[in-house]
């Protein structure tokens, strides 16, 4: 039988969506950096329904979860992916949502923003890890921090002292580490060289320990960088990761505006 379908949207428990979310990170198969936002109680989870039925889940939350008005996750089982974009669009009257947030390796999400958003920009680049490498630096040692290394550690700008470092001769010269409040098997690594000491090949060589020491633990090694930050990127790459994915950030248009030329 067929005939207009009725398409509803409704506010739901975290543990109603709970089986949805499961098939969704199946289908993603790579590291969701926004996963944790439902853990920490960012998000307000909601039922996707076509004709009665429920098809799909979505995730609508913020940083700290004030505001709640960013669409982070949107899954319509394979089968009724034709009603989409409806379901999305009630999806935006019912929450009140005014922004997408996405990783391109989600391809449902991020064709909804290209439907819907007014206007989108990319700042961040996602790495998944590439090939093995076997750099050496000469007289460096890698290590966990020890007691005694934390008053000798450098002032760092951008990223937290990690419980990894990089010894010189006695000066630690990088320090790195890896988070794992991302979805499993996951660890998403960061470090940091003092500044005098860049540009010597310790970076590449630190991310290469910690993607070693990320697998020794049961855990497949991630990355991301600012997309205006060459110096990083090429880092990443040297050590074997490639770029898997950009972060897409994008305003909601008003439903009767189509979206702006770009």
């Amino acid at each position: 039988m067929t005939g207009p379908l009725s398409i509803d949207v409704t506010l739901a428990k975290p543990e109603d969506v709970l089986a949805l979310r499961d098939l969704y990170r199946q289908e993603m198969n790579c590291q969701i950096i926004l996963d944790s936002w439902h853990s920490r109680g960012w998000t307000d989870s909601y039922s996707l329904r076509v004709n009665g039925r429920i098809v799909g889940y979505a995730s609508v939350g913020g940083v700290r979860g004030n505001p709640k008005d960013t669409v982070t996750e949107f899954f319509v089982l394979p089968v009724h992916r034709a009603a989409a974009l409806a379901l999305f669009r009630r999806l935006v009257a019912v929450s009140h949502a005014r922004n997408i947030e996405v990783q391109t390796n989600d391809r449902l999400l991020t064709l909804m923003l290209f439907d819907c958003s007014s206007r989108y920009q990319s700042e961040t680049i996602l790495f998944h890890d590439a090939f093995t490498t076997n750099l050496i630096v000469p007289d460096v040692c890698f290590r966990r921090v020890a007691e005694g290394d934390q008053g000798r550690v450098f002032p760092h700008m951008r990223e937290p002292v990690g419980d990894w470092i990089l010894d010189a001769g006695g000066e630690v010269v990088a320090t790195g580490g890896i988070l794992f409040h991302y979805n499993p098997p996951y660890g998403d690594l960061y470090m940091e060289v003092a500044e005098p000491c860049r540009r010597r090949g310790y970076g590449s060589f630190l991310v290469q320990e910690l993607k070693r020491t990320c697998y020794e633990m049961g855990r497949i090694p991630a990355a991301r960088c600012n997309a205006n930050n060459p110096a990083s990127r090429a880092t990443l790459q040297r050590a074997g990761f490639l770029p898997c994915a950009r972060v897409l950030t994008g305003e909601i248009a008003n439903q009767t505006d189509a979206p702006a030329n770009r």
